[in-house]
């Protein structure tokens, strides 16, 4: 198995961070904005960095708001996308995460939405890049696996694939045999996180209580066998949001 981990689980300087995931055994490690917006020196010395300590970047997130936005906006969120291809092209990552719109200003319009992907995925292709669509539990129109992987079929792009995260499905309670439906060379890559069952928004549920697997009450082993039955063999990455882990030890 592949394993990964994201900046945003773990506490201190991004330095310290990367130090402890490789002394971990992790073979991957997720960039994540913050971390590298805080850090003193280029993307190229984190990817750099990255390297000497014998892991891959694996992933660059998160990218927000872009598909089925009206114009202008529409414009200005691929503008942005060009810049983070920048970026990441620095790290030495080929793939970034693109969460489902949460704009308010999103348009409620499918088509819309498969153009939008499909012209990102010639903009990717263009510069060597892929892009992970995700649903996140709090999008405005697409907050579903289910719909992620309809629009990521449809679009039929081969720098246009899907991310699953544990969190945004289950949390959702869409069935994970639902994941037998998506084809493996789509799923890009795999989030895990645990979290315990509360009664809450699911924004604020995601961003600070997530957990380890096992320490929650996911069903995570059902979610992630049906990962493995479709015959992924990609990164599992490890995203936990949770305010004691990033106040405590690397």
């Amino acid at each position: 198995m592949k394993t990964s981990i994201a900046t945003v689980s773990i506490s201190g300087t991004l330095e310290t961070k990367l130090r402890a995931v490789a002394e971990a055994g992790f073979g991957g490690v997720e960039i994540f904005e913050n971390d590298l917006l805080s850090f003193p020196g280029t993307p190229r010395d984190i990817g750099q960095a990255v390297r000497d300590l014998g892991m891959e970047c694996t992933l660059f997130q998160p990218f927000r708001d872009l598909e089925g936005m009206p114009d202008g906006h529409r414009e200005r969120a691929f503008d942005r996308m060009e810049r983070k291809f920048d970026v990441m092209a620095e790290l030495g990552t080929d793939l970034v995460l693109l969460c489902s719109n949460c704009s308010p200003l999103a348009l409620d319009d499918r088509t819309r939405m498969v153009d939008d992907l499909s012209a990102l995925g010639e903009r990717a292709a263009a510069r060597g890049m892929r892009i992970g669509y995700e649903a996140l539990a709090w999008g405005r129109h697409v907050h579903d696996h289910r719909d992620a992987w309809a629009l990521v079929r449809d679009v039929d792009h081969p720098n246009i694939g899907l991310i699953l995260d544990s969190f945004h499905s289950l949390s959702r309670r869409v069935p994970s045999s639902s994941i037998g439906d998506i084809k493996a060379d789509k799923l890009f890559f795999v989030q895990v996180a645990d979290a315990p069952l509360l009664d809450m928004d699911y924004l604020s549920w995601s961003r600070h209580f997530r957990c380890m697997p096992g320490q929650g009450d996911f069903a995570l082993a059902e979610w992630a066998e049906a990962i493995h039955r479709i015959g992924y063999d990609g990164w599992w990455s490890l995203e936990i949001f949770n305010d004691r882990f990033r106040a405590g030890s690397a």
